[in-house]
């Protein structure tokens, strides 16, 4: 009896061994086909959401003067979804206050590009792959959080607008910005330079440059090198001198460096002829000058702009001159008169 009873259990622990093995088995395998069902519905979901928000998408795609564009204002897309690359065709990316907080890496993508506006964001990083779009013309980025420019921005062979104003920390630009053989439009201003940068400097094709709000306390010795240049905004700054080589910029025709630090006005600046418009309104110069003969008959605003403009600028460099060599007069007569003194003293 006692052989009979320990067979019998034995067999029931095997049997309710096997039991527990299956139930495990098929509980696995039902979690299994509810994971691999529950992946296809996410595909099925998934590719349902790609194909909608590819088709709001393309509602905001036109068309205008044979020009493919990507328009979006004021909506609410903190991110680009992939869909968009089905898209890779369009030519002009215009979205404007929609919260965007990044360049997708996947714009690299869109080789047909020819604006990339994305002014009044959030980005705060503009990614290497900006360096595939050799047919890109304009990029636009101010007022957003940038405060690194790669180097890669150097290999957009075809760009001739830059606009990177009011991007926080943003006070320094790759030295292979000056790859940019065709930029001539330049905007940086409202940021944290101190001083123009080199690449800067030595953009071959730059004509206009913006860097009014910033904290620049000089400007480089050999800016003449930028020789097409005709309109330079400096207002706001920290500037307490300019460099005599200023002068030589022949194709310069508008100046503005109002609200700075300048003490005097270079002699030399009297020969620019191609000067148009310059503005010193607002500096603490050495000498206070009124320009004569102002016209009573305009409004207050002519009036101000042309007591700090051209004129002024030649009268005040004039009258400098002349209570210069008053001042060396006075000093030489006091000296000769000190000497006459000590020498009858003698």
């Amino acid at each position: 009896m006692t052989g009979v009873t320990v067979c019998c259990g034995t067999v029931n622990s095997i049997k309710a061994l096997w039991e527990t093995r299956i139930k495990k088995s098929k509980d696995e395998l039902k979690k299994e086909r509810e994971q691999r069902d529950g992946r296809a519905v996410g595909r099925l979901t998934g590719a349902w959401e790609d194909r909608i928000t590819l088709a709001k998408l393309k509602e905001k795609v036109v068309t205008e003067e044979g020009r493919v564009i990507l328009r979006i204002e004021k909506e609410e897309w903190k991110t680009l979804p992939p869909a968009l690359v089905q898209l890779s065709k369009i030519q002009e990316w215009q979205l404007h206050r929609i919260g965007l907080q990044k360049i997708p890496r996947f714009i690299s993508s869109f080789e047909s590009l020819i604006v990339l506006d994305l002014s009044r964001n959030s980005v705060t990083e503009i990614p290497k792959e900006i360096g595939k779009l050799t047919r890109l013309r304009e990029l636009l980025l101010s007022y957003n959080g940038v405060s690194h420019v790669p180097e890669e921005l150097g290999s957009c062979e075809n760009l001739e607008k830059l606009e990177l104003a009011m991007n926080k920390g943003l006070d320094e630009l790759p030295t292979q910005l000056s790859n940019l053989k065709k930029l001539y439009h330049l905007d940086l201003s409202m940021n944290k330079f101190t001083t123009i940068p080199d690449c800067v400097v030595n953009l071959p094709s730059l004509e206009w440059l913006d860097m009014g709000s910033n904290r620049l306390e000089s400007l480089p010795e050999d800016i003449h090198r930028m020789e097409k240049l005709h309109t330079l905004w400096l207002p706001r700054n920290e500037l307490e001198y300019l460099p005599d080589n200023i002068s030589r910029m022949q194709s310069l025709d508008t100046l503005v460096l109002s609200k700075n630090k300048l003490r005097d006005i270079p002699p030399l600046m009297e020969g620019m002829s191609n000067l148009r418009f310059v503005n010193f309104r607002d500096n603490p110069l050495t000498y206070d000058v009124m320009l004569p003969d102002l016209k009573e008959d305009v409004d207050e605003e002519d009036n101000d702009r042309e007591m700090f403009g051209r004129d002024f600028m030649h009268f005040y460099i004039q009258e400098a001159r002349k209570r210069g060599s008053q001042t060396f007069a006075s000093v030489l007569n006091v000296t000769l008169d000190g000497v006459s003194e000590t020498a009858s003293s003698l």
